[in-house]
Formats: structure tokens, C-alpha cells, sequence
């Protein structure tokens, strides 16, 4: 009786400790922690920023027979963190072969879904970029984004075992295609951001420098014939180049200028929360302009602590991958860092006035039930593909030298 009281007492000692065998403690003891940590710190701050932005944009979407609550987002960004914690927790649980696989048939899966989305997807503001009816609306190339980065990770990484196959042009074309589908809805921002992380990766990839000089010198080319031939990007061009333009521009310009103005109205400590009045004149003030939202009500700041927590996520994970053997998860979790990143910069820099007005939101900040859940699962294959045993490196000699 005594040795089997024993042996529960040493396994319930186990239990959490480094000794803890089961799936759960397996994944907590291998987890990046500060990376999840820093993860859990956006959401957070995201649903206090929905709150704050809630009031105004409740005002906004009411009508005569419509009265919405003030918090009337914020309930219902809180349900969206609810249903995609588990998602997060459990696509960062899925090892490495099943995370690959989920994303390479998600990603055939969504590709189609978005090539029928231009001609039957939801009309919002003049795109038609969400496929699905009321409450089950989702937008394909949202959740598309990490299983593109994820396919086109796993095709560059199969140049290590056949050095003849032509990536460059497989995942060009992939990309390609993806664009042309994007700009139809019209997209541009999200274009924007495909192409970024497809060159990221094909740099990240060892590409040769010829080609990615090629590729570069291209970059001034497509922006030109963009704005020569896509009126989406030379209304948004000229809005931000030229700011007396009339036309669909000037509305974009309006957007930019409520914007900054709202950023600034707060000052560095801000007017405190539900203080603020200049985000009643500021069009999608959960969404696309949350950033400044934030920097009325709580300050310049703030917002600061906001873009240094974005960069130490991207800093964090480049760091980590350092001594990556596998180029595979070299490439997916460094082109998902740089998709967070990206997003995250041009969604701060419209915000501020920098960038010219693209309809990007504020990673895990901005409202949204489809950007929380595609969020959460790219954020979930980030940590599977940096889930690490610390123990798998550690010198043999530093072990008997510990006594361990």
C-alpha cells in the first residue's frame, strides 16, 4: 500500500514538471511561452480597444428603427477571442507533418473558394471580398494567407532535394494567380502583401541575388502598371500623392486625415478611456482605424508599446530561427513572422498617414471575427513551427556536469 502511495506521490510530482509526458505538458514545456505571452497581450489589448471604438462606430451603424448598444462590438469580439483561443491553442498543438498538411489542403481548398469570390461573394463598400450570408460571412483570403506562406514554404524547401525544380516559377505563378483573383474583388492591399511575403521568402530561400534583382527591378514596373490600368490604385495613389483630388480619392483622403487627426487628438497620455470625441468623425473605427482610436484614448504611448510589442513578435521569432535546421519550418515561420509584421506596419502606417488608405486591419486588435480566427491560426502554426525540446541540444557534457 505504502510503495503504491509512493508511486502516485512521484507521478503527481511529475505532473507540470519537466517530467510531464502527456500531450498538454509536452506542449507546454516545448512552446515558445514569450512568444505565446506576447500573443495573449495583443488580444487582450484588442479587446479594450474594440471597447473604446465600439461607442463610435455603434453611432455610425444605427438608424431610426436600429439603435445598436455602445458595446455592441465589443460583446461580440469577445465571443470571436472565445471561439478562436481554442483554435489558436490547438493548431499550435499539431506537430509538424499534420500542420504542413492542413495548410497545403486548406490552401487548395481556399484558392478555389476565392476564385468564385468577385462574382459571388457579398458586396461591402463597393468590394466584393466575403463569401457567405449574414452572421456566416468569412473572407477567403484571410484565411488563405498562412496556407499560402505555409505551400509556398514547403515548395521552396523541396529545391534541398532537387535542385532542378524551377520554385521560382511554380510559386510565381502561384502568387501571381492569387493576385489577379485579389485585384479582381478589387484587393489591393492585400495584393500588397501576398507579393511581400512571396519575395521574403524566396531572399529567406537563398535565391540567387540576379534573380531577386529582377524581381526587384519589377516592383517599380507593376506599381506603374498598376496605376496606369487598375483604377482601385490610382484613386488611392493620387488620394495620397495629390490631396486636393475630387472624386472616389477625395473620400480616401477624408479617411487618412480623420485618421491622423484622431491619433493626435489624445496627445502622449490621451484623453483617458471613453474620453475620446474625435473618433465619432472616424469611418471604420473598430476595424481599419483602430490603431488611432487607441491613440486618443490612451495616448501616443501607447500606441509606441503597441508597434515595439509587433516588432519584438517578429524579432523574437527571426531570433529563434537562427540555428533552424529544418529549412521547411525555417521558411514557414519566418514568412508567417513577416506576414504579422507587414500587415501590422502598413495597417499603422495608414493610420498615421504614411501609407495611402488600403482597408488593412490591426493584427488581433482590429475587429473581426474572420481576421481573429485566420489570425489565431496562423499565429497557432507560428508556435507549432517554432515548438522547440530544449533538452534535444543540450551538450551531454553540460548535463553531467549539472549532476542531471
Amino acid at each position: 500500500m505504502g510503495a503504491q502511495r509512493t508511486g502516485i506521490v512521484a507521478k503527481m510530482k511529475r505532473r507540470g514538471g519537466r517530467g510531464d509526458q502527456s500531450p498538454l505538458g509536452t506542449w507546454f514545456w516545448d512552446i515558445d511561452r514569450m512568444l505565446l505571452l506576447l500573443t495573449l497581450f495583443l488580444i487582450a489589448i484588442g479587446l479594450i480597444a474594440v471597447a473604446a471604438a465600439s461607442p463610435a462606430t455603434a453611432v455610425r451603424y444605427s438608424g431610426e428603427h436600429h439603435k445598436l448598444t455602445p458595446l455592441y462590438y465589443f460583446w461580440r469580439q469577445l465571443i470571436w477571442v472565445g471561439v478562436s483561443m481554442p483554435v489558436l491553442f490547438g493548431v499550435s498543438m499539431m506537430p509538424v507533418s499534420m500542420a504542413r498538411r492542413m495548410a497545403l489542403t486548406g490552401a487548395v481548398v481556399l484558392v478555389a473558394i476565392l476564385a468564385v469570390t468577385p462574382f459571388v461573394g457579398a458586396e461591402v463598400n463597393g468590394a466584393r471580398r466575403w463569401i457567405g450570408f449574414g452572421f456566416a460571412q468569412f473572407q477567403p483570403s484571410e484565411f488563405l494567407k498562412p496556407m499560402f506562406i505555409v505551400t509556398v514554404a514547403w515548395l521552396l524547401s523541396l529545391r534541398a532535394k532537387d535542385p532542378e525544380l524551377p520554385t521560382v516559377l511554380i510559386t510565381g505563378a502561384l502568387t501571381g494567380a492569387i493576385a489577379v483573383l485579389l485585384m479582381l474583388q478589387p484587393d489591393f492591399g492585400q495584393t500588397i502583401i501576398y507579393c511581400t511575403v512571396w519575395m521574403a521568402l524566396l531572399m529567406i530561400a537563398g535565391t540567387p541575388l540576379r534573380v531577386m534583382a529582377g524581381l526587384v527591378a519589377c516592383v517599380p514596373v507593376g506599381l506603374g502598371a498598376a496605376y496606369m490600368f487598375y483604377g482601385t490604385a490610382r484613386s488611392r495613389i493620387d488620394a495620397f500623392l495629390f490631396p486636393g483630388v475630387d472624386g472616389e480619392g477625395a473620400s480616401d483622403h477624408f479617411q487618412t486625415n480623420a485618421a491622423h487627426h484622431t491619433l493626435t487628438a489624445g496627445g502622449w497620455t490621451g484623453t483617458g478611456p471613453g474620453g475620446g470625441v474625435a473618433k465619432f468623425g472616424l469611418p471604420e473605427a473598430h476595424t481599419d482605424y483602430i490603431f488611432s482610436v487607441i491613440g486618443e484614448e490612451f495616448g501616443l504611448i501607447a500606441c509606441s508599446v503597441i508597434a515595439v510589442t509587433f516588432l519584438a513578435i517578429v524579432v523574437r521569432v527571426f531570433v529563434k530561427l537562427l540555428d533552424e535546421q529544418d529549412e521547411f519550418k525555417l521558411l514557414a515561420a519566418a514568412g508567417l513572422a513577416t506576414q504579422f509584421g507587414a500587415q501590422a506596419l502598413v495597417s499603422m502606417a495608414v493610420n498615421t498617414g504614411l501609407a495611402p488608405s488600403k482597408g488593412m486591419t490591426l493584427p488581433f486588435i482590429s475587429y473581426g471575427g474572420s481576421s481573429m480566427i485566420a489570425l489565431s491560426i496562423g499565429m497557432g502554426l507560428l508556435l507549432a513551427f517554432t515548438r522547440r525540446n530544449p533538452f534535444l541540444t543540450r551538450s551531454p557534457y553540460v548535463v553531467r556536469w549539472s549532476g542531471e
